[in-house]
């Protein structure tokens, strides 16, 4: 992964990312998972929590965000030949050229954003309306749900908009809304939003996104870097303005207008 280019002076949030494995701080006590011979569908609870156990320890040191991802079986949202890597720490093909990000982007991303100004010194508050942009297979929309009080999540296209609502159905959240949409402009009916998090990347953040955040809100979204790759850039809405910053390099499906 390539180092990150500097942030821009003041922005209140840590921008130098954790060699892989190296923990960030003091970390939160995760129960040990058994040792399991079956499959993760049949032993999900103590795969899930080996999970996060790896989590942990690569970082990952908010305790919402690692009981969020202990909560949400992962396994319900990939194909039924490859559940046995559901829990696994890769990438995974859902259809229609897209996929469901790795657990520990969903996690860091989701940690990333329940750092935004609105909840500074509140470390177990949950954060207030999210948009998503990019439902995918409704993973990510479920694991925001549980640090979330709403969470509206728009995808462009049909299949997926359709699979993710077959997918979610099981969990009956009545505050994650699935809407089928273009989230290049974002779904301003549910705003202003405490936190906007994207699952694709474009050239640059939609200025869309940036009215419908609320003040004291955060975005977290892969985007274009000067390398011609693609890096997290993290930006809080305050009373003052608008202050960004450019974290580690992210490899993300590319973000597109219109509904297909």
């Amino acid at each position: 992964m390539a180092s990150p280019p500097p942030a821009r002076p003041g922005f209140p949030v840590r921008l130098t990312p954790a060699a892989p494995g190296a923990p960030r701080g003091r970390q939160p006590s995760v129960p040990m998972a058994p040792s399991v011979s079956a499959t993760p569908s049949m032993a999900s609870d103590a795969v899930r929590a080996r999970m996060v156990q790896r989590l942990a320890a690569q970082g990952v040191s908010d305790a919402r965000v690692l009981r969020a991802m202990g909560a949400v079986e992962r396994h319900r949202f990939v194909d039924s030949a490859l559940v046995n890597q559901a829990y696994e720490d890769t990438s995974l093909p859902i259809g229609l050229g897209q996929t469901i990000s790795k657990p520990n982007v969903v996690a860091r991303m989701i940690e990333l954003l329940l750092g935004a100004p609105a909840l500074a010194g509140k470390p177990h508050d949950k954060l207030g309306r999210v948009l998503e942009i990019g439902t995918g297979c409704g993973y990510q929309a479920t694991v925001l749900s549980h640090v979330a009080s709403e969470v509206y999540s728009i995808e462009r296209l049909r299949g997926l908009h359709e699979r993710a609502r077959t997918n979610i159905r099981h969990f009956r959240l009545a505050t994650l809304h699935l809407i089928l949409g273009d989230g290049m402009i974002g779904y301003a009916k549910g705003g202003p939003y405490a936190g906007i998090i994207a699952a694709a990347g474009g050239e640059a953040v939609p200025e869309a996104w940036i009215e419908q955040l609320a003040v004291g809100g955060r975005i977290v979204a892969p985007t274009h870097s000067a390398s011609g790759g693609q890096a997290l850039v993290v930006i809080d809405k305050t009373a003052k303005g608008l202050q960004r910053g450019i974290l580690e390099a992210v490899h993300f499906v590319p973000l597109k207008s219109g509904i297909a």
